[in-house]
């Protein structure tokens, strides 16, 4: 039986700590400290209200960005936002771009995905119970609109981008990447793998804002190029791309003060997906899981 109780909006913002700093600068924030099932998440959630939304924003990698990509403590960082009412999920990330017309500093909208990634746990469901949500396509489609309507004048947006998850800590070779663009990638990445996949698994929407900061290895910058003058020049893309993803983010929230609550796809993932005999599953798991299956188990 499921519960017809319509959720409220609260979008989670999942970013580097120079966002959530813009984003506590002048509000009223509140931390909060939330531990769970599996493990604290990256740090506090700073929770806020944001031109009449309530925001919770997370730092992916931790205060001083501590946690490399695959030290990530994703299941805790998305279970935490399920746990306080995130019902959306606004993520940033900075990427090498494997498109010439993507140049850096460009916001790419982000509309697919191929994981790489083989060190990270990608479900909530490694256990227990089978659980198989559909994942054809992997951010919400209602809020990459919200996004892309969102996007003002001076800023390149991209409306699509297939986002290559590799797993890290090291860049790609020269051949990963010339491979990557011949997979058809537009972007490469260490982040985006499995959160987006939980955020579907929590019945969240969640949508991507990619932050292109260089041509990652395949266009080569000749030897005339100093070491030090180009990684300068990356941080100076990154900042700017920075920028341009919070106005972009900001005018969304804007935006979505008064659209009510989502009502997409990604709100009832689990509806058909739940594969188990519910009279076997364990109820201490259930008891567990239950800001993500509670109602389909009540």
């Amino acid at each position: 039986m499921q519960s017809s109780e319509t959720p409220k909006t609260k979008i989670g913002i999942i970013g580097g700590s120079g966002l959530g700093e813009r984003l506590a600068s002048g509000q009223n924030v509140e931390q909060i400290f939330v531990d769970t099932p599996f493990g604290p998440p990256s740090g506090p959630l700073l929770a806020t209200n944001w031109h009449g939304v309530d925001v919770v924003f997370l730092s992916r990698h931790g205060e001083g960005h501590t946690l490399p990509p695959s030290a990530v403590p994703y299941r805790a960082n998305i279970y935490a936002l399920k746990s306080v009412g995130v019902t959306r999920i606004i993520a940033s990330g900075a990427v090498g771009s494997l498109k010439e017309e993507i140049e850096p500093t460009h916001l790419v909208i982000c509309d697919q995905v191929i994981d790489k990634t083989h060190q990270r746990v990608g479900t909530f469901f490694d256990g227990g119970v089978a659980v198989h949500v559909e994942w054809a396509e992997p951010f919400c489609p209602t809020l990459r609109e919200s996004l892309l309507s969102a996007k003002q004048d001076g800023v390149t947006v991209h409306e699509r981008g297939t986002y290559v998850v590799m797993e890290g800590p090291q860049f790609s070779t020269r051949a990963e990447s010339h491979m990557h663009r011949a997979w058809g990638g537009d972007l490469i990445g260490m982040t985006c793998c499995p959160e987006a996949k939980l955020a579907r698994e929590a019945e969240m929407c969640y949508a991507l804002v990619a932050m292109a900061t260089d041509y990652d290895c395949w266009r080569e910058s000749g030897p005339a190029v100093d070491k030090h003058t180009l990684l300068n020049e990356i941080i100076g893309h990154l900042n700017k791309a920075a920028d341009s993803a919070f106005a972009l983010i900001e005018q969304t929230v804007k935006n979505l003060a008064n659209a009510g609550p989502p009502s997409c796809h990604c709100q009832s993932a689990l509806e058909l997906a739940i594969w188990s005999n519910k009279s076997k599953v364990d109820p201490s798991l259930v008891k567990k899981l239950r800001p993500l299956v509670g109602r389909y188990f009540e």
